[in-house]
């Protein structure tokens, strides 16, 4: 028995629904993760657009199908935007309404009423090009991302090669071509997309599980309001950067900076702008310092960084460099910026631990306390300069 394109798309209908609720109740209320929102929309699109197309040959075919082309091609959107966020990039409103926007205007302008494949040009094109997009996201991720991101990525290559010859199919030989009728014809293509769906949803799924931890680690380890290693994360990934540095005798310099009379912005101005003098801090420290280097936010008002490959005198020369980044870049987005008070120590001794650095550099950071603040201070035995 050959079954007709009505019955392939009410049983994809039906598919898709099933599919749709699974997923919502079983993933996305699990995990709340962006991609499985993503997925979820693109999953209750196509459900919309393809059951427009059902409406065909009836009195409701001039605004059932550029409906239907219109709702493909935003769940195709979908499919991108979700992909995007995998690495945290955002998809903005025009980015998503552009190309079901052309579709809407190419369909409407191309008798839908009697034609069945109104805009079918734009629509095919769009669809190959959106999930195009989305695999190409896929594989900017990592290797060690997941485990099936790669697999989903090679699917929706397979599919978006197969919207391309169904859009150059179109155009060479013409909606009723034998080529396009029996290769890319909407039964082929319905029949793939029901395939398709079911292998993509198990294994978005995956993913979105996988985009929850992405973010539970992400929220363990950076503190949420400066964007810096909190202070675990960030003593951590020293003890095994001070480790490394000592197997390969490479010099390294440890920062505890603390900006001065801090409590005073807080209680003259409020918290909000003692939150602002903080991201402004951190703003300097990461502007200044490489991307190799540790820098952290050790608690409250106090900062950390570990410098590798740094002479204690150079570091002195970047606490410099900050607290003058400081000023000029947070002068006018806080009424009165805090100056800064630095303890730096050298981490070259093979017999001390991180918690001796940080105990020396806290000694100097004290020191520079009593003497005035607004400076910074080397600890007892780290190397000088010829000025100091």
């Amino acid at each position: 028995m050959i079954l007709d394109t009505a019955t392939l798309r009410v049983a994809l209908a039906l598919v898709d629904l099933t599919l749709l609720l699974l997923f919502y109740f079983i993933t996305f209320r699990r995990t709340r993760s962006a991609y499985s929102g993503w997925w979820c929309m693109a999953l209750l699109l196509f459900l919309i657009g393809n059951s427009a197309f059902l409406l065909n040959g009836t009195i409701h075919q001039a605004w059932a199908n550029p409906a239907g082309n219109v709702l493909l091609v935003a769940g195709a959107a979908s499919i991108w935007a979700g992909a995007r966020s995998l690495r945290s990039a955002r998809t903005s409103r025009w980015h998503f309404a552009v190309a079901p926007g052309i579709v809407a205007v190419a369909s409407i302008l191309d008798s839908p009423a009697t034609n069945t494949w109104a805009g079918g040009a734009f629509y095919l094109g769009f669809m190959g090009v959106l999930i195009g997009l989305g695999c190409r996201e896929l594989f900017l991720l990592e290797r060690d991302y997941s485990h099936v991101h790669r697999p989903l990525a090679f699917v929706a290559c397979l599919l978006a090669l197969f919207y391309a010859g169904r859009f150059v199919a179109f155009l060479v030989d013409g909606q009723s071509g034998p080529v396009f009728t029996s290769v890319f014809g909407s039964v082929a293509t319905t029949a793939l997309s029901t395939v398709t769906l079911v292998v993509a949803s198990f294994t978005m799924a995956e993913l979105s599980y996988e985009q929850l931890t992405q973010d539970l680690r992400a929220r363990a380890t950076v503190d949420g309001l400066t964007g810096l290693l909190n202070r675990a994360a960030f003593l951590d990934l020293a003890e095994n950067e001070l480790r490394r540095l000592r197997r390969t005798k490479t010099t390294a310099s440890l920062i505890l900076a603390d900006l001065d009379h801090f409590k005073s912005i807080n209680d003259e101005f409020g918290h909000s702008a003692g939150d602002t003098a903080l991201q402004a801090f951190a703003r300097a420290c990461t502007v200044t310092v490489r991307s190799t280097d540790l820098v952290g936010r050790y608690g409250g008002e106090e900062f950390i960084l570990l410098l590798p490959g740094v002479t204690p005198a150079r570091a002195r020369e970047i606490t410099a460099e900050i607290s003058r980044g400081l000023q000029e870049t947070g002068r006018g987005v806080v009424a009165r910026l805090p100056t800064v008070s630095y303890g730096i120590a050298s981490a070259n001794s093979g017999a001390a631990t991180l918690q001796d650095v940080v105990a020396a550099a806290d000694a100097a950071l004290y020191q520079a306390k009593t003497l005035g603040r607004d400076r910074s201070v080397l600890a007892a035995g780290a190397p000088k300069d010829k000025t100091d």
